[in-house]
């Protein structure tokens, strides 16, 4: 349509231009009413509706960018959430990969502190054992002693288990 009005305004325009002119006057021309009235009334019927088909475009075109601008505002929102999330999960691993560490590290020393405990206890006690045995040992050699010295018992009754002992034979009750 837009060639159609582009096209009467063209005629009109040359109908005008090459149209005689009037004697005495330079500005003046001879046209033919009729035909120039008859153009006119198919462009003016003509442009209503290339406006309304212009309007249209325009409401299409100002449709179609601010749908595009709603997507692209949707698509960069989504994007920042996407990029939020992924940060927030990096954080979440790196904090836990930290905690893991710590509670390793505390574990490890928790379990270093536990098995020196544990063994400074079996040292402890092996230790007491030890000095509970010498005692009874030292003990037992006193008793001993003060057994031999009150019951007159000599050397000779001490050498005859130890030699019966070589032998083989048994301890003699006596």
């Amino acid at each position: 349509m837009d060639n159609e009005v582009m096209e009467l305004i063209d005629t009109l325009y040359s109908m005008v231009s090459e149209a005689w002119g009037v004697p005495l006057g330079n500005d003046k021309c001879i046209v033919e009413r009729d035909k120039v009235l008859g153009m006119i009334e198919d462009i003016k019927s003509r442009i209503p509706a290339e406006l309304a088909e212009a309007k249209r475009l325009v409401a299409a075109r100002d449709e179609f960018i601010g749908n595009a601008k709603r997507e692209a505002e949707s698509i960069r929102r989504a994007a920042e959430e996407k990029a939020r999330a992924l940060v927030d999960e990096q954080e979440i691993v790196r904090t836990a990969r930290a905690k893991a560490a710590e509670m390793e590290s505390t574990a490890a020393a928790k379990s270093a502190a536990l098995r020196q405990s544990a063994l400074e206890y079996i040292d402890d006690a092996l230790r007491r054992a030890e000095e509970s045995a010498s005692t009874a040992l030292q003990e037992l050699h006193t008793s001993r002693a003060r057994f031999r010295g009150t019951a007159g018992v000599n050397e000779a009754l001490h050498a005859r288990p130890k030699a019966a002992e070589q032998a083989g034979a048994e301890y003699p009750a006596e």
